[in-house]
Formats: C-alpha cells, structure tokens, sequence
C-alpha cells in the first residue's frame, strides 16, 4: 500500500551537513531508500528555518534549502518534483512524488516579493508560522488570543491567487480561526487531536470540524509528545487512538499521514522510526479499519482531495 507522508524536515539537514548523502545516510530518517522501503508515494520536504538563525539570514537559509532539494532530493532520478497537483497522477511505478512546503514565514519578514520568490521555486503549502510570533502572526506558543496580522492577509491573498495550500500546523488558536473564512485551500500538515493529548500544537475537536468542513484535512503527526502528553517515546498504539478518535469525528477519508521524519529526533514511536517502517502503522490499522479504508487514510484520501481541488481551480 502507497503512502503520502505530508510533512518532513529532510531539507534543513542536507543543508547543514558537510557530507550530505539523500540516497542512504542513516542520520536523516526519510532518506531515499528509506522512502522506497517504506512504500512512500508523495513525500512532502518542508524548508523549515531554525528559530536561532539571525533575522537576517533567515531567506537565504530558504534559498539554501530549496537548493539543497535541487542539488540532493531531485538528483535520485525516481524523485519527481511536483510542481503542478495534477502530476501526482503521471507517477509512474517506482516514483516518489517530492513537494516543496514552507513551514512558516519567517524567511519572508514582511517581504511579498521574497515569497513570490519561494513560490516560483515550486512551494505548493505554506504554513503562516511556526511557534512564535512574525510579521504574519502568532504561532502555537503564543498568546491564543491575537490573530493574523494585517501583512498576514496580503500573505493570504497572494497564497489563494497562486492556489497555494495553506497549512494550520503552528499557527495559534485565534489565527485559525480568522485564516478559515479568508484561506481558499487550507490543511493540517501534522497536527494530532487535543481531547486526546492536550498540547497547544494539536486540534481541538471544535477546530478539526471546522477544518474539514472548509474542505481540509488533518494529517496525524508521529512526535510523541503530541501523541502522549510529555512523553519522549511512545507506541504505534497509541498513534492508532488517535487516528480511530479522529475517523470517528470526522471520517476517514480526511484524515492522513505527516509523519515530521527528521524534525523530532531522537524521540520516536517503537517501529515507526523512520519512512521505511510506514508498513508497521499500516498493518496496525489494518486491525482496526478495512483495506478500502486504510488506503483512504494512507494515499487515496489526500489524492481525492487534490483532485477536487484542482477540479475547482
């Protein structure tokens, strides 16, 4: 069975390491060969910049790791990059379909031509923050009660005249819930629920209705403590409460994988360490869904939803 894996940080490690190696280097969790193992259908690279690169730095760090992409990800001839949703279709057996997303805008400051830049590199998903605050508006460990700001609606308007995908991971609970009436595509990357495991970077059940009856998804995260509140490790068991919690809110087919590979090591889930080990959670929900089912959730969930969005475009 196929998987779309929708959220990894992949790039920032191949733009800081001195002897970089996509194909087989056991240090970055989503490597080549790990995607093939792991069935890995679309794999989604986010250019996530660390909070402690000087202000200044941030948008050519952006630009190291789009060319990072360039230069390792896309250098594997059986990675494609999508630049166009309607690609995902022409795969051929044996490709993996790579897309670009921006894990927030702090790489912009308070630039619109810096994010036209990134969006002409192929970015097909932006997220408006990470944790903290920019000149958009306030991540997830921020106050819950200040919204976009007035730069974060042009940011908003440029994004829905390019028919970007914009994602609510990160942002805090007031800025999602102005984005939804202004955001024309919208989508949680890696975000697991709240009832469950009450962290400010999860989705109330309020907040995932909302998100999918805007026409969006929710894609469950593998970092364990948003799985198990301030738990380090944790088990595919767990993962899968999750999962059976959200199918029962709001069905199945809106909801899928974002595993956040390579954005959350050390910490893990025994037998989903890394892309190769998707068949574990796989053959764990197999014990709780249909195959019919668990394909929704793995890949034709997210297809379906692409296809309808470009049917709309």
């Amino acid at each position: 069975m196929k998987v779309v894996d929708l959220h990894c940080d992949v790039l920032e490690k191949l733009a800081r390491f001195e002897d970089a190696n996509f194909r087989n280097d056991s240090r970055i969790y989503s490597n080549f060969e790990r995607l093939k193992a792991g069935n890995v259908k679309i794999q989604v690279f986010a250019i996530f910049i660390h909070p402690d690169i000087p202000k200044e730095q941030k948008f050519q760090e952006a630009l190291r790791q789009i060319e990072a992409f360039h230069k390792y990800v896309l250098k594997e001839p059986e990675m494609v990059h999508i630049k166009d949703w309607k690609q995902i279709d022409e795969l051929e057996e044996g490709q993996i379909g790579a897309v670009l997303s921006l894990e927030g805008c702090d790489a912009i400051d308070d630039d619109l031509e810096k994010l036209k830049i990134i969006l002409d590199a192929g970015v097909k998903i932006v997220g408006l923050t990470w944790n903290y605050e920019n000149k958009v508006g306030y991540g997830t460990s921020e106050d819950s009660t200040k919204g976009i700001k007035p730069f974060g609606k042009k940011v908003i308007e440029l994004l829905n005249e390019r028919d970007i995908i914009i994602d609510v991971a990160h942002l805090n609970e007031r800025g999602f819930y102005e984005l939804l009436p202004l955001a024309k595509k919208v989508i949680a990357s890696h975000c697991n629920s709240r009832t469950l495991c009450d962290h400010p970077r999860n989705l109330t059940d309020e907040q995932v209705k909302m998100l999918v009856e805007k026409g969006g998804r929710i894609h469950v995260v593998f970092y364990p403590p948003f799985i198990e509140k301030e738990k380090k490790t944790t088990t595919i068991e767990k993962l899968v409460e999750h999962i059976k919690y959200l199918a029962n809110l709001v069905g199945v087919e809106h909801i899928g994988f974002g595993s956040d590979f390579d954005g959350m090591d050390p910490l893990s889930v025994s037998n989903l360490s890394n892309a190769s080990e998707f068949p574990n959670i796989i053959e764990r929900l197999r014990q709780e869904f249909t195959d019919d089912e668990v394909k929704l959730f793995s890949e034709e969930g997210f297809m379906n939803y692409i296809r309808k969005l470009n049917a709309t475009t």
